[in-house]
């Protein structure tokens, strides 16, 4: 059978956009990074800090398919949307027994910089590459928030900020971190996952900032997030509400389940706080 130029034209074509349409969740949405503003309204949220910026970022998971350059880039960006106050929520490489994957991208993290700081807690996938290692540079950063707290000042204005060890992998200290701080105050507490927020905890906690769950990496129109590694399958991504604390959970940047992701492309979270619409 003879195929006329024009019909192989359009073959090839065919072919040709099949394969873009094949590999777009490995090759291409997974380095689309989005920079999404969300608005957080938080109780008691004293005027001087009405509009103050946080830039989260989590789930770098450098290693395997996310290359130093491309978490160079994602941290410029980072720094780029003038944030107030920059926090990491963890998991920072991805594997097993990878000290050398810390050692790499930790310096790079250690670039960071905002005016009232730069605070992280880990991820379990820091603490699997070695967890001896992870902690030993979470503590000598000067910027860990594991299981303590820290009170940002603005004038005679207070917030809390806090932070527990991961869900999976380390100690979670919710009511530890937070002991002695006057209730009244309002306080944001970083934890890698979010199942976390439905640990036992008396404190308050207006919002926890989370990771992990990378979005579930793809989302399918009308079906949703078929694989989230949490215990509740509600915590996917975006603002969540559990009865007693709002959630805000990243997609994250890299991937760890697999290396794909479709409608679900990394963000780069920024985090508006308000005293309106609570």
């Amino acid at each position: 059978m003879t195929i006329s130029r024009r019909n192989f034209i359009k073959w090839g074509l065919g072919v040709t956009g099949l394969g873009v349409v094949a590999s777009y969740p490995f090759m291409i949405e997974r380095y689309i990074v989005h920079v999404n503003h969300y608005r957080l309204s938080v109780r008691d949220l004293p005027e001087s800090f009405e509009g103050f910026r946080i830039v989260h970022l989590t789930d770098l998971h450098y290693g395997s398919l996310v290359p130093l350059w491309w978490l160079r880039r994602v941290m410029r960006l980072t720094t780029r949307q003038k944030p107030d106050l920059i926090v990491l929520t963890g998991d920072y490489v991805r594997g097993r027994n990878s000290r050398g994957g810390l050692d790499t991208i930790w310096p790079e993290i250690m670039r960071l910089d905002a005016p009232s700081g730069v605070k992280m807690v880990l991820g379990n996938h820091d603490h699997w590459a070695d967890h001896d290692h992870a902690l030993e540079l979470l503590e000598n950063s000067g910027r860990s928030l594991r299981n303590r707290a820290e009170v940002l000042v603005r004038g005679r204005d207070e917030l809390v900020l806090a932070g527990v060890g991961d869900f999976l992998e380390d100690e979670v200290g919710i009511d530890a971190a937070l002991e002695g701080i006057d209730d009244r105050t309002p306080r944001l507490v970083l934890a890698h996952n979010p199942d976390t927020a439905d640990m036992d905890y008396s404190s308050r906690v207006d919002w926890f900032i989370c990771g992990h769950t990378h979005g579930g990496q793809v989302d399918i129109p009308f079906i949703g997030t078929p694989v989230l590694p949490v215990r509740n399958k509600k915590y996917n991504y975006g603002v969540k509400n559990n009865g007693r604390s709002k959630l805000f959970i990243s997609k994250g940047i890299g991937w760890a389940v697999y290396p794909v992701r479709f409608n679900c492309a990394p963000e780069i979270a920024v985090l508006d706080l308000t005293s309106r619409g609570v």
